[in-house]
């Protein structure tokens, strides 16, 4: 019998690492990263530790993988809503919706051994977001082009405020915040430090 083809076998191998994947986040969801481990994921995707080890040089690699595999299927857009505050509250509460990888990502962070791997919440950030789309940086850049803020004001300190009012929220409560503090950041914080031209509310 001749062999599986090199295409078939592209396809097994990606749909077995994407089932592994899948199984690592819901081992995340279920025990944390401290609870997380190579033999538990192997049993319950139906494998062994060997396969795992070929693809991911331990567990922390396993785990952000799991992450991006999870942000691949929640998949971030920037509607142009043809104003900047609808689109914050937009913005929001997509990043809402993923109060449960922020959160994982924080308790990541302070294992110390996954600081072994990823010493820094930047590195981490970088791995994460390598390929994707700032989602807002475009937001600003459309606000900008409709003369809707001053671009001088989008400073190092201002452009993270509402993903650091996000993360600090939901690493406080372990859920996303409701759509009236949402409106209160945007509203009583971050629009009047944009110098953002009045608009009427939605």
């Amino acid at each position: 019998m001749m062999d599986a083809s090199p295409v078939k076998r592209r396809r097994r191998n990606a749909a077995l690492e994407q089932a592994i994947l899948g199984v690592a986040w819901a081992e995340l969801l279920d025990h944390g990263y401290a609870g997380l481990t190579l033999a538990g994921v192997a049993s319950r995707a139906g494998t062994s530790r060997t396969v795992l080890a070929r693809r991911w040089a331990g567990k922390a690699d396993l785990a952000v993988a799991a992450v991006q595999y999870e942000l691949d299927q929640r998949p971030f857009g920037s509607p142009d809503l043809g104003n900047l505050r609808a689109e914050l509250l937009d913005y929001l509460q997509r990043l809402g919706g993923l109060a449960d990888v922020i959160d994982l990502t924080f308790s990541m962070l302070l294992d110390a051994s996954f600081r072994e791997t990823y010493t820094s919440p930047q590195a981490l950030r970088d791995v994460l977001m390598g390929g994707r789309q700032n989602v807002f940086a475009t937001l600003m850049a459309r606000a900008a082009r409709r003369g809707e803020l001053n671009p001088a004001r989008l400073t190092g300190t201002v452009v993270p405020l509402l993903n650091d009012l996000m993360g600090h929220y939901v690493l406080l409560h372990r859920t996303p915040p409701d759509p009236t503090l949402c409106a209160a950041w945007v509203d009583e914080i971050f629009l009047p430090l944009v110098g953002a031209v009045p608009n009427q509310k939605v």
